[in-house]
């Protein structure tokens, strides 16, 4: 059989699932495109990030990928204008809970992003200046612990708004529209 693999960027308000059989209704990757039986997300995107999400019907390519020898890239606006010392806390790694255990994370690459690239789309509108300042930073991580981005910015007092994840090894979001899928050869 010939595996297929996808790209998708992910719209907030999806889950990076095909089956939810809880009470709630969720919006679900299936209803975005017609996907081949026995498709899965490489990883996962919480409901209300966006981006970046790989699919495969292969599970061997789908281990491969969610390794640590990928890296992921995150665009983050968070609450606040992020300061240096955050951003220097961040990149030696914080302690954030991880299914009710402590964890600290791995040192990673986190800068202040001064404008965030129109490629990645005006997402949905978070909130206006009369709230305060946000900010952009970029965080680039080789693990992927749940909520991870979003956990660590609170850790720093910068609360997550908007996440957007950009880049999954090589492969890169540009060049695609929100809620675009673009089947490709390999993963």
């Amino acid at each position: 059989m010939e595996h297929r693999h996808f790209l998708l960027y992910k719209p907030h308000g999806y889950i990076s699932q095909f089956i939810y059989e809880k009470k709630r209704t969720k919006k679900k990757l299936g209803e975005l495109f017609d996907f081949p039986e026995g498709t899965m997300a490489i990883g996962r995107l919480d409901e209300n990030s966006e981006g970046l999400l790989l699919l495969t019907t292969d599970g061997m390519t789908s281990e491969r990928v969610r390794g640590e020898k990928y890296e992921k890239e995150y665009y983050a606006q968070v609450d606040g204008q992020i300061t240096d010392e955050a951003i220097e806390v961040l990149r030696k790694g914080v302690e954030i809970g991880v299914k009710g255990e402590k964890y600290v994370t791995k040192e990673c690459e986190v800068d202040g992003l001064g404008d965030v690239p129109s490629w990645i789309g005006v997402g949905r509108r978070i909130r206006d200046e009369r709230h305060g300042p946000t900010s952009w930073v970029r965080i680039v991580l080789t693990e992927g612990k749940f909520r991870q981005v979003r956990k660590m910015t609170a850790h720093v007092g910068f609360p997550t708004l908007r996440l957007v994840r950009v880049r999954i090894g090589d492969i890169t979001l540009k060049g695609l529209q929100v809620g675009e899928v673009k089947e490709i050869e390999k993963l």
